[in-house]
């Protein structure tokens, strides 16, 4: 064997009894004609060399190649320089790599596996994936040389090219397709609507699953016929679906799956009715299927409601506080009517500005019966006894008794006149009226009837005083008390007969704590009242006595219809019956402190002078007055 170039060839042939033989060998700057010369003496095939190839081969080997290995050296050799081994029966030819596929490269059959140093040509099916797609993504994976296409009506993919990439085209396809191979499976949904189920996947799996990759997602459909979800993806991933699945579709916690019946004990179900269908109509629903049924069932009192367990769920929170026990206030109300000419008459007597007993200067008017103004023991005494008192959570001040001395002081000596004590019990937000009067048949013409002539007509008309109450709470103790007073009266007739009626109408609205007082007036009726003076025995004589002895006069009266309300807020109904009872022991006491006042302004009068006395008297009036408050409590 000649060497052209050699600076040194070491070759040591080592036969051993297997079939394949080891190779020791070193080669430097070898012509490539003679490593082709050297492989086939040694592998022992036939090769055949129709091209001039230039080149040289330096192999560097530290540990023994097997012989069958040396031909991959060959080959890998030629490869670098555009050529290839094909062969051809027993022997081998040495051809362009580009050519290869036209020389009859050996076909391996479907599903075998390729190996050798030789090009060889594959078939490689792909299921479930679009064959171009695949192909585009491992053509990279090919040799230079090799060839590959793709046959579309058998999804298929035709390769030539060295085993070993064929092997590894195989695998990366098995790959693409285990990966992107989409599966089909159907949950069926026993506890709940599928819909609810994938409204609520809807939601957790795009932060379960990256939208931007394809294969991950997994898309969700609902077959309603059959109450089930049918998941397409990728099995790992269905897996994980079908576990939220499972956690999701639990048995509600509603007796009757989707409908409920709630009973409302404190409010009227067509109100609510009306508040619930307001709320609803405002809401959006990305199902519209979801939006909930509500109706009201007045057989009952009762709230009835479809829809999803979770939905009904916030429609119970909105029923409950609808439902709530209503604030409710006891309005106590006192209808009097001062006259200002008696109330005159009675300050002059007692000492006080009778004229200025309006529905303002009753307030004033008051404070002599509570305050420094009275004489003798009633003002320090009965002050300090009974200011810081208090009957259940009703405080009891001088004020509210000084008030109710005041009024019953006024009654006492003829100036006024209780119309009506009325009392109502107003549901919060809600008008109440009291109506205090009567009935009047008022002529409203004449009938001509050939038989019986003219006949009068009348219809009946109510007059009197109407009071409407609307009040609003707003805390335990305090209220807005909407108050309107409307009186009509007769004060003659025209002179067709008809009568001649007023009417005074008076509207306010006022802030009041628990137990506090408040005076609507503004209603004055004035009128002329004939007097007689005569002598006494002298004035009686008829026609003489008259004439002589005895003085007709008109004078003009005034009254002032003053209406006094009192508030009590009722926070529960059990406070109710509290509240009768201290306002049974308010009356009591306020009847003893009535006594007391008036004893001692029958002794000692508005102006009286009597400090001393006062001062004498104060120890023993508190302590009675101290007693008196323990007997009631």
């Amino acid at each position: 064997m000649k060497l052209i170039k050699s600076l040194f060839i070491g070759l040591l042939l080592v036969v051993s009894l297997q079939a394949r033989q080891e190779v020791n060998i070193n080669l430097s700057n070898l012509e490539i004609k003679d490593f082709i010369k050297l492989v086939s003496k040694i592998t022992n095939k036939n090769i055949l060399i129709n091209h001039n190839i230039n080149g040289t081969v330096d192999l560097i080997s530290t540990a023994p190649i097997y012989d069958d290995e040396l031909m991959d050296v060959l080959v890998s050799v030629l490869e670098s320089k555009g050529y290839t081994i094909i062969a051809k029966g027993s022997i081998l030819e040495l051809v362009r790599s580009v050519d290869a596929a036209k020389y009859n490269a050996k076909v391996i059959k479907k599903g075998k596996r390729a190996d050798g140093a030789f090009m060889v040509t594959q078939s490689i099916k792909v299921n479930g994936e679009n064959v171009d797609i695949v192909a585009a993504k491992i053509r990279y994976l090919i040799s230079k040389t090799a060839k590959l296409m793709t046959m579309k009506e058998s999804n298929t993919i035709l390769v030539t090219d060295y085993p070993r990439n064929i092997e590894t085209i195989k695998k990366v396809v098995k790959d693409i397709i285990e990966n992107s191979a989409m599966n089909v499976q159907v949950q069926s949904i026993k506890n709940t609507e599928a819909k609810t189920i994938k409204n609520k996947l809807d939601s957790i799996t795009k932060s379960l699953f990256n939208e931007k990759i394809v294969s991950q997602n997994v898309q969700i459909v609902v077959d309603e016929n059959t109450n089930s979800l049918i998941l397409v993806g990728i099995k790992e991933n269905i897996k994980k679906v079908q576990d939220l699945i499972s956690k999701l579709d639990v048995e509600s916690n509603s007796a009757n799956n989707g409908v409920q019946i709630y009973s409302l004990k404190n409010s009227d179900a067509t109100s609510v009715l009306k508040s619930l269908t307001e709320i609803i109509s405002k809401q959006t629903y990305k199902d519209p299927s979801m939006k909930p049924n509500v109706s009201a069932s007045d057989e009952i009192n009762a709230i009835i409601a479809m829809g999803d367990p979770i939905i009904l769920k916030g429609i119970k929170q909105i029923i409950d506080e609808l439902d709530k026990e209503k604030y409710q206030v006891y309005v106590q109300a006192r209808i009097i009517e001062i006259s200002k000419n008696d109330a005159e008459n009675l300050g002059i007597k007692y000492g006080f500005d009778g004229a200025s007993l309006t529905s303002s200067g009753l307030y004033s008017f008051s404070g002599n019966f509570g305050g420094s103004a009275v004489a003798g023991s009633v003002g320090a005494a009965l002050v300090d006894s009974i200011t810081n008192g208090a009957i259940g959570d009703i405080a009891v001040g001088f004020d509210a008794l000084a008030l109710g001395a005041a009024i019953e002081f006024l009654e006492k000596n003829g100036a006024s006149k209780s119309i009506s004590n009325p009392s109502i019990l107003c549901v919060n937000n809600q008008e109440s009226s009291i109506y205090v009067g009567k009935t009047v048949y008022v002529k409203s013409g004449t009938t001509n009837n050939s038989v019986s002539g003219i006949t009068d007509n009348f219809k009946p008309d109510e007059i009197g005083l109407t009071l409407k109450l609307k009040p609003r709470v707003s805390s335990n103790d305090k209220v807005t008390l909407n108050a309107e007073a409307v009186l009509e009266n007769i004060i003659g007739e025209s002179e067709s007969g008809h009568p001649i009626t007023t009417k005074q109408e008076v509207k306010t609205q006022a802030i009041l704590r628990h137990g506090e007082s408040i005076i609507v007036g503004g209603l004055v009726k004035s009128y002329d009242k004939n007097e007689v003076s005569k002598v006494p025995l002298l004035g009686d004589i008829p026609w003489l006595g008259e004439l002589l002895f005895a003085h007709n006069s008109v004078e003009t009266q005034q009254d002032n219809l003053i209406v006094i309300l009192t508030p009590y807020v009722v926070s529960n109904s059990e406070k109710l019956s509290q509240l009768q009872k201290d306002l049974g022991m308010l009356e009591n006491l306020q009847q003893k402190y009535n006594l007391e006042v008036f004893q001692n302004i029958e002794k000692q009068g508005f102006n009286t002078d009597a400090k001393e006395e006062d001062k004498n008297n104060s120890d023993k009036v508190k302590a009675m007055n101290q007693a008196q408050m323990q007997e009631i409590e």
